[in-house]
């Protein structure tokens, strides 16, 4: 009862201006499913920066349109947000400037990738943005700052969480809300059934930015002349491209999708496939829980991540060796195997949902203000 009376007089903001509205990055898909899951159970009112967005979110919110996320006010918007009067500011991403703030903040950050890679995201192509960003990154120290800024720092798996204790990012408590799969199944007419079939088309779904490695899974397909190689995701720049497309072995079978939409993504998983990542680095692996989602064998780096992720469900390489990459897709051949790896992989998912982790949120939200 008292928690109910908190969650019905508290004055909510969500920051919801991270939202791709033309196609989803893990940011944006993050920040939608959150979005829409918490609206649910307690009254949200949304922070836009595109009339666009409000398509993404649930139909007749509340809202408010304030700058974007890359305008220089940025560091100014807890200023701004104060003439709101809002009890609790939530945001999906930890950019959000908390000078002078008079309300309860929880910032997120998914993962510390871009301190151990500092190459920029491939769509920042201005050259005095990719230096302040390699800046930026170059030291734990620009994060420690905004870190121990809000009251709570959410992130989105306990590996997360482990690397930001170690190198000691924040002072305050350490919110773990995980991504979930988004309901591929409701597109197929059934699930795949991987008794039946060896799997014979490799997916990848995933940015093409060096730290993701993709260059492994291009290099291994030399020794794996029967198999497909099908990358999903929206063509890099035109350099990074050419770089990629010179590192096909010849005769091998590398499909570029160039961007799929969800009924695409799920009709591609279901035929014969197995989900396969080679990245360096990661702070969840939202393709590895969509894949295991419908039953998928997945094929992934050996590191901390995607244990966790993937738990039982996975077959784990050395992200550095095409050949041993290549030898566990191949053992996928054997039916009881597939099998057990795919029953082990959707008992493991299944505790992953955005419900559920909105349901997270919402207690560490309430907890700010007893």
């Amino acid at each position: 009862m008292v928690m109910l009376q908190y969650i019905l007089s508290m004055k909510l903001f969500y920051d919801a201006r991270y939202i791709r509205p033309d196609f989803h990055d893990g940011i944006s898909r993050y920040t939608t499913e959150i979005a829409n899951a918490l609206a649910k159970i307690t009254p949200v009112t949304f922070l836009i920066s595109s009339y666009d967005q409000l398509h993404l979110l649930p139909k007749d919110c509340e809202f408010i349109k304030i700058h974007a996320p890359i305008s220089i006010k940025e560091p100014f918007t807890s200023l701004i947000l104060n003439t709101y009067h809002p009890d609790v500011v939530f945001s999906p991403l930890h950019t959000m400037g908390a000078l002078g703030r008079r309300f309860k903040l929880i910032l997120t950050s998914h993962d510390m990738i871009y301190v151990h890679h500092h190459e920029p995201p491939l769509d920042i192509t201005n050259k005095i943005l990719r230096i302040l960003w390699r800046l930026y990154y170059l030291t734990n120290i620009p994060q420690r700052i905004i870190l121990n800024r809000p009251d709570i720092v959410n992130t989105v798996s306990e590996s997360a969480k482990k690397e930001f204790i170690a190198a000691h990012l924040t002072r305050r408590p350490i919110l773990v809300t995980p991504n979930a799969p988004r309901p591929l199944q409701d597109l197929l007419p059934h699930l795949p059934d991987v008794s039946k079939h060896k799997p014979r088309n490799i997916v990848y779904m995933g940015a093409f930015i060096a730290y993701k490695n993709v260059e492994t899974l291009i290099r291994g397909m030399e020794y794996l002349p029967d198999y497909t190689l099908h990358l999903l995701s929206h063509l890099p720049p035109e350099e990074r491209y050419k770089e990629l497309l010179e590192l096909i072995p010849k005769g091998a079978k590398v499909v570029w999708h160039k961007g799929v939409s969800d009924q695409q993504y799920a009709e591609i998983l279901a035929n014969n496939a197995v989900m396969t990542s080679a990245s360096l680095d990661e702070g969840f692996g939202l393709p590895v829980v969509e894949a295991q989602a419908l039953g998928v064998p997945t094929v992934l780096t050996d590191m901390p991540v995607f244990h966790e992720v993937a738990g039982d469900g996975a077959l784990f390489f050395n992200p550095h060796d095409p050949r041993e990459f290549a030898e566990k897709v191949k053992q996928l051949d054997d039916d009881e195997l597939r099998v057990t790896l795919s029953r082990a992989g959707k008992k493991h998912v299944a505790k992953y949902s955005w419900d559920a982790s909105a349901k997270t949120l919402l207690h560490a939200i309430t907890s700010l203000l007893q």
